[in-house]
């Protein structure tokens, strides 16, 4: 069976034929960088990444492509709150981000390219749409004739009519038409900005994504995908700018992840119930809020809640369990059967089941109760009186196979003493700079990896616990 995508733009399944046989051209919305990321930055990180993994467990050969949004008027507003200019922040919150999906599991993208560092593509872009008549000059700024591009609303199922409803035109914007959105913002006094034929300014949010794609990727690409709530404008736009300019399809499949609700509310800042990840895996192993994130088939809401990732601790510890029962056994027996052909044709149906669940949209949920029915398979078979070493090995080989696929690890890594001294020494250092934030950080993460430290007048002592 062939892999099948949910298309947002057909919103049909369809079979996935890439451009190029055996390649595919990936492009995945990254972050704007003016704090840490939220549990639902955190989704489509580890969506998109199983994604890719699962299409090069099949053989594909994928350039993954995902920015970072590094100006913008949120960070210029962090930037005068905090009293630092916006490139200080913006690395400082792109490090946070690596960070936070690295202990997520998730692998970087080929290239992560930055708005800051495609300025001249991004300016070359919308001097080209305003050739084309597609973009035009007003008073510093730039926009884009919404009703100029045809299909205008395709992505998300609206028509230009019902769009104009809810268009407005806001203080201080010199647009021809409510419906028109801004290629390029003028600076304000004070504002970070880089010089354009059009004057000091700064681009718009929408561009920066129709730019890089097309550096990166070429005019068409595969599959471009985010979070639902960029469906309209973000990605509606996009596809307006960058068909208007190239006259090609901008990307063939379009893929869109669901909402996330905290305690069965929908996560919003202004509830105030948004949790950052970097503050969650202070508490839990981050594998498991990932093996949580891929319970549920991603364009399904998924509600989060503590009780429910106590519960999916719970549920991730048995299989790897029974993970570690199977190596026990192979390590622990001397005298072990001949092979079985009836428990290997077993082991190899459920590899193809669980290909047949992830051909269907990607679906990991499905995905992972094929791998709870191997460990069910596993822990009947060590029931039996003799065993196999080539059974065995074939179990523990479909464990790491699929685990692989999703991005999650059967084992524990453990800290190496040297980067417990090395963590100890940054605690110190931060407790004479009077951080005690980071020194009560520092502390945590070492206990949460059962590392237990003690303060003597003679320094900090530490065990494993």
């Amino acid at each position: 069976m062939p892999i099948q995508i949910y298309n947002t733009l057909t919103r049909k399944k369809e079979e996935f034929i890439p451009l190029e046989e055996g390649k595919v051209k990936m492009y995945v919305c990254g972050p704007t960088v003016y704090n840490y990321i939220h549990i639902g930055n955190a989704r489509p990180a580890i969506v998109f990444d199983t994604v890719r993994r699962y299409l090069e467990y099949r053989g594909y050969d994928v350039r993954f492509i995902s920015n970072f949004t590094d100006v913008d008027d949120k960070l210029i507003k962090a930037a005068n709150q905090l009293g630092e200019d916006v490139p200080a922040i913006a690395e400082r919150f792109i490090n946070a981000y690596f960070e936070d999906v690295s202990a997520l599991g998730c692998n970087r993208a080929d290239v992560h390219p930055r708005v800051t560092e495609t300025m001249d593509i991004i300016i070359s872009f919308i001097g080209a749409l305003i050739e084309k008549g597609f973009a035009y000059e007003s008073g510093g700024d730039v926009y884009f004739r919404t009703r100029e591009f045809d299909g205008y609303g395709k992505l998300s199922h609206q028509s230009i009519d019902e769009l104009r409803v809810g268009a407005r035109i806001q203080v201080g914007e010199k647009k021809q038409d409510a419906l028109d959105f801004a290629l390029w913002k003028a600076a304000k006094e004070g504002e970070i900005y880089w010089d354009s034929p059009w004057g000091k300014g700064r681009p718009g949010w929408h561009i920066e994504c129709s730019a890089m794609a097309r550096q990166y990727l070429g005019d068409t690409i595969d599959i471009h995908a985010g979070g639902q709530d960029l469906t309209f404008p973000h990605h509606e736009n996009e596809i307006a700018q960058s068909e208007a300019l190239t006259g090609k399809t901008f990307a063939r499949y379009w893929m869109h992840n669901g909402y996330i609700n905290i305690d069965n509310e929908k996560m919003s800042k202004s509830l105030g119930n948004f949790v950052l990840v970097h503050d969650i895996i202070k508490k839990h192993d981050p594998q498991v809020l990932r093996f949580f994130m891929l319970s549920v088939h991603y364009r399904n809401p998924i509600n989060y809640s503590e009780e429910l990732l106590e519960n999916t601790k719970a549920a991730f510890d048995r299989l790897k369990t029974s993970y570690q029962n199977l190596k026990h056994r192979i390590e622990a027996s001397t005298n072990l059967t001949d092979d079985n052909a009836v428990w290997l044709d077993k082991i190899d149906a459920l590899r193809s089941q669980f290909i047949t669940e992830m051909n269907d949209d990607f679906n990991t949920a499905n995905g992972v109760s094929v791998i709870f029915e191997l460990s069910k398979l596993a822990n009947l078979y060590l029931m039996e009186k003799n065993t196999s070493v080539h059974v065995i090995e074939s179990f523990i080989h479909l464990f790491e196979e699929h685990f692989s696929v999703l991005g999650l690890k059967l084992e524990d890594e453990q800290l190496l003493d040297e980067e417990i001294e090395s963590l100890i020494e940054q605690r110190n250092q931060a407790r004479k700079d009077r951080n005690f934030k980071l020194s009560d950080d520092i502390r945590d993460q070492l206990k949460e990896m059962n590392i237990i430290l003690e303060d003597t007048p003679q320094g900090t002592r530490w065990k494993r616990g």
